[in-house]
């Protein structure tokens, strides 16, 4: 009977106190982003622990006895809006808020500042809301990585790899051909005349907002499109107004060993030399100096940034952000060794037991962005970048040469000097009609300059007298001049249209139709000036040091050495005519998509158009004078479906059809000379067709948590593969190869937050892990290529992975963050390792073995922090295992190194103070 009294009497006691609450519910969002709801912002009534946190569509409830309180809505990064509000017992009060960016400063140390896109919990949120299956990495992750350009963040994601000495990325074992760039969803030209895409590394992480890759096709994507699209989201600044500037330095272990750190002379350290073939360069000697200047290999770095928001009447916001960087690297290769032209029984025509490299790269950066958001519905910006970048280095090669140096004795050395500069120019509109319609829109015009100016080479041959030049082939002594412009304009549209509403007035379907214009057109010349020593002078001793002393004017003048290009000599009337390579190529594009909500499951069905003509013309060596073009009409059908098996997690699934192009050099009756081997291009190269198909699972735990797991298959008809073809020089070509190849595999990713030791004060452990496993093969068919082509082949296998395709990727990171003195102070230290391993660089023929390059992991330690509210400080270590960079030819009689070094530990320290 007690018992009974007592649950009875706990009973009415709850009921009446319940009744004594009331309930404050509503929705907050960003007024600064055309009022996108704000996930996990902060509800507090104050003075008291009754608190919530927004979920991931922006709602909030809290419950509270009836009485007058102040309501605190606060999200990082955003104003703080306090509110009176006044609790009646059983009344609910609905309450909507916007808020807007605060005055704290953007600041890639101090990660509690950041604005919503650069967070990672943002990031992951709009990953698992969106329909289309898609990865982001953001400026927050970037910092905690201690990743400094484009090309090594997207490494960190799933999948994606980087091809080492190089900016160019792998996206699931795919290459550079079946990879695009954009950046705002517009795309952008490749510096490189090699290259489909631009070299990543170019851009800095300071002019990123976030970093969007999509690993599946969907229709509002340009159709050349196989591995992955990367789409560069630049800074949008939304705050009250900042000025931030930034000094590092940083030194490799490699060029700090180096006794004589020494590059050619003449250059500019800034990065801004401009050079040219010289005046009479067939009939006199007027070529810069070959001697070599000293470099104290210690690097640099400074930058300034700023940004200001103007309010423009009630609805209106201007805001502007800058930002300008300069920066210098030194780096060195040492312990290495090389091989070129080796047979299938291991004997190469080139041995070098002793190979170096040394470099010298800048990267000048500037960019301004001017947002005008005209009212909550229309928004309109600009965006400038200019981008420079200088490489210097110098290539040494030491051992035998064929021919030249039986003995070992042969010495090969090149001074490179590249010189690109990109500028690009967006404008982007984004505009709400009603509450049913969106209209988006961009317009780009972008300029590439690119140059290689004055690349050097010398061969020479040591004897008991000393060192000799050879005199075996006119183009073993040259001096090349490169000069590469494209220009590109392009433009995206596309118009939403929602329709059909629930009984909550949400909208189930909407259709998307767009149109995309590409409109590319790249010149290319190259002229190369071989210096011959000429009879009765072959054996003339040289300081390799100093070959100013042998080439000469007055040496010249007494007939010691010849100077011709490839059409000859001063006698000749067109000899200084340059070897070129034009390209034009127009691509039009309509699509379809239409989106419908089918309870849980959401499915988008496009259709794409396309309409790509390609025209390349040539004048070179080889061809004489000859055009090629290539038309192709696409229609490119796509399916993504979403499945929400619960608020938490999402089943995925893509499928999709597209088309990989070749490119402008790939085509062109072209020859590239480098120390190791040549390259000449194949007019007969043609695009390949591809079917994708992705399933995948995600689950998120917590805002900042993600598991995930995908399959994927790629079946591609026609692959293109670079190949060596029979000739006298074992030359490199581009070769549809067979009639199909296929990609299979799987990936994983992990984000968890291990420990959090002290709530209040922000120390936490946290945790990521990323993998991937493929299978690749494509077919190899001596026939088929002989039969389409001028080239002949003898492939030493019938079957091969892809070029670049690494079986197993792994991607791994350990966080420790700890905050104090109010938060102004923090420590962010992140330990980092990724691994890749074995993957093909190069397919074997005639009797030799694939060329493969061996696996390998890096180590990294990352350190960043907050010193005061305005002082930060940052220490990064880089490559800590230092391992041996290996690539071998897999010949049936074992595996012979052909290319060996290491590259050195990297250390950098960087300071900022925010006003």
């Amino acid at each position: 009977m007690k018992l009974k009294l007592f649950i009875l009497t706990l009973f009415i006691s709850t009921l009446t106190f319940a009744q004594t609450k009331g309930t404050i519910s509503g929705v907050l969002t960003d007024k600064d982003s055309n009022n996108e709801t704000l996930p996990f912002a902060n509800v507090l009534l104050k003075g008291t622990s009754i608190n919530a946190t927004t979920d991931i569509d922006g709602k909030y409830t809290v419950n509270a006895p009836a009485g007058n309180y102040v309501i605190q809505f606060s999200f990082i990064g955003y104003e703080s809006i306090e509110i009176p509000v006044i609790v009646k017992s059983g009344e609910t009060i609905a309450l909507n808020q916007a808020l807007g960016s605060s005055s704290y400063k953007l600041d890639d140390v101090v990660i509690t500042t950041n604005v919503n896109k650069q967070k990672e919990t943002a990031l992951l949120l709009d990953q698992k809301n969106a329909v289309e299956i898609k990865q982001s990495i953001g400026s927050q992750e970037l910092a905690r990585k201690g990743v400094s350009d484009v090309a090594t963040a997207v490494t960190k994601t799933t999948g994606i790899t980087k091809q080492e000495g190089s900016g160019n990325i792998f996206v699931r074992g795919l290459g550079d051909r079946y990879n695009s760039t954009t950046m705002n969803g517009l795309p952008i030209p490749s510096n490189d005349p090699e290259k489909k895409n631009l070299n990543l590394e170019i851009f800095s992480t300071d002019i990123v907002e976030y970093i969007s890759i999509d690993k599946v096709y969907n229709g509002k994507i340009y159709g050349d499109f196989a591995g992955g699209n990367v789409d560069i989201i630049s800074k949008d600044y939304k705050g009250s107004g900042f000025l931030k500037l930034d000094i590092g330095t940083k030194v490799n272990t490699n060029a700090l060993a180096e006794n004589n750190f020494k590059l050619q002379g003449g250059m500019s350290r800034t990065g801004f030399t401009k050079k040219g073939i010289p005046t009479n360069a067939l009939t006199q000697y007027n070529y810069s100096s070959l001697k070599m200047q000293d470099y104290t290999p210690i690097a640099s770095s400074f930058g300034i940034s700023g940004g200001k928001s103007f309010d423009v009447g009630s609805e209106g916001k201007l805001s502007f952000f800058a930002t300008a960087s300069f920066n210098n690297d030194f780096s060195s290769k040492s312990n290495g060794t090389a091989k070129a032209s080796v047979n299938g029984n291991g004997i190469a025509n080139k041995n070098f037991e002793k190979y170096s490299e040394m470099k010298y790269e800048t990267n000048t950066t500037g960019m301004a962005n001017i947002g005008y958001k005209i009212n909550n519905n229309n928004k309109v910006s600009f965006n400038t970048l200019y981008i420079n970048t200088s490489t210097q280095s110098k290539e040494e090669y030491y051992g035998y040469i064929v021919d030249i140096a039986n003995d070992g004795n042969g010495l090969i050395r090149r001074f490179n000097y590249e010189k690109n500069s990109l500028w690009i120019n967006q404008i982007l509109g984004d505009h709400k009609i009603g509450d049913r319609s969106q209209l988006n829109w961009g317009v780009s015009y972008n300029i590439i300059d690119g140059s290689m100016p004055d690349r050097v080479q010398n061969i020479f041959r040591k004897e008991a007298t000393g060192y000799q030049l050879s005199s075996i082939s006119a183009p073993d002594n040259h001096r090349y001049f490169q000069k590469l412009k494209e220009d590109e304009l392009a433009a995206n549209a596309s118009y939403d249209y929602k329709f059909s509403k629930n009984a909550s007035g949400d909208f189930l379907g909407k259709i998307t139709v767009g149109a995309n214009e590409r409109i590319k057109s790249r010149g290319f010349q190259a002229t190369q000036f071989n210096f011959k020593a000429n009879n009765g002078y072959t054996n003339t001793v040289v300081d390799p040091n100093n070959l100013d002393l042998f080439y000469n004017q007055d040496n010249f003048n007494n007939g010691y050495f010849s100077i011709a290009t490839f059409r000859g000599n001063s006698q000749v009337f067109n000899a200084l005519d340059p070897q070129t390579y034009g390209g034009d190529q127009i691509i039009h594009g309509a699509f379809l998509n239409t989106e419908y909500k089918f309870n849980k499951l959401t499915a988008i069905v496009g259709l794409r158009g396309e309409q790509i003509t390609q025209k390349v013309n040539w004048y070179t060596q080889l061809g004489g004078i000859g055009n090629d073009k290539l038309e192709k009409t696409a229609f490119l059908p796509s399916v993504i479906m979403k499945y929400e098996l619960n608020d938490k997690q999402n089943l995925r699934l893509g499928a999709s059809k597209t088309y990989t192009l070749p490119q402008f050099k790939e085509r062109a009756l072209f020859v590239y000379e480098e120390v190791l081997q040549v390259k000449v291009g194949n007019p007969f190269l043609y695009e390949s067709d591809d079917y994708n198909l992705d399933l995948k699972w995600e689950m998120f735990p917590k805002s900042d948590e993600l598991i995930s797991v995908t399959a994927f298959g790629k079946y591609i008809l026609n692959p293109m593969n670079e190949v060596t073809i029979s000739s006298s020089s074992n030359d490199i070509s581009f070769i549809n190869t067979g009639d199909y190849g296929y990609v299979a595999g799987g990936e994983i990713e992990y984000r968890k937050q291990l420990f959090n030791f002290d709530t209040e004060n922000s120390k936490k452990l946290s945790a990521g892990i990323n993998a991937s496993y493929l299978y690749s093969n494509q077919e190899l068919n001596a026939g088929k290529v002989n039969s389409e082509t001028n080239y002949q082949v003898d492939f030493t296998n019938k079957k091969s992975k892809f070029t670049g395709a690494s079986d197993l990727l792994l991607n791994a990171d350990l966080t420790l963050f700890n905050e104090w003195n109010n938060k102004n102070s923090n420590l962010n230290t992140t330990l980092a390792y990724s691994y890749f391993s074995d993957r093909v660089n190069a397919i074997g023929t005639n009797g030799k073995g694939d060329l493969v390059d061996k696996a390998f992991g890096s180590l990294d330690f990352i350190a960043k922090s907050k010193l005061s509210e305005k002082l930060g400080l940052g220490l990064v270590v880089k490559n800590i295992l230092d391992p041996s960079i290996n690539r071998v030819q897999e010949n049936a009689t074992g595996d012979v190194n052909v290319l060996s070094y290491k590259k050195g530990m990297t250390l950098s320290l960087s300071l900022n103070y925010q006003f």
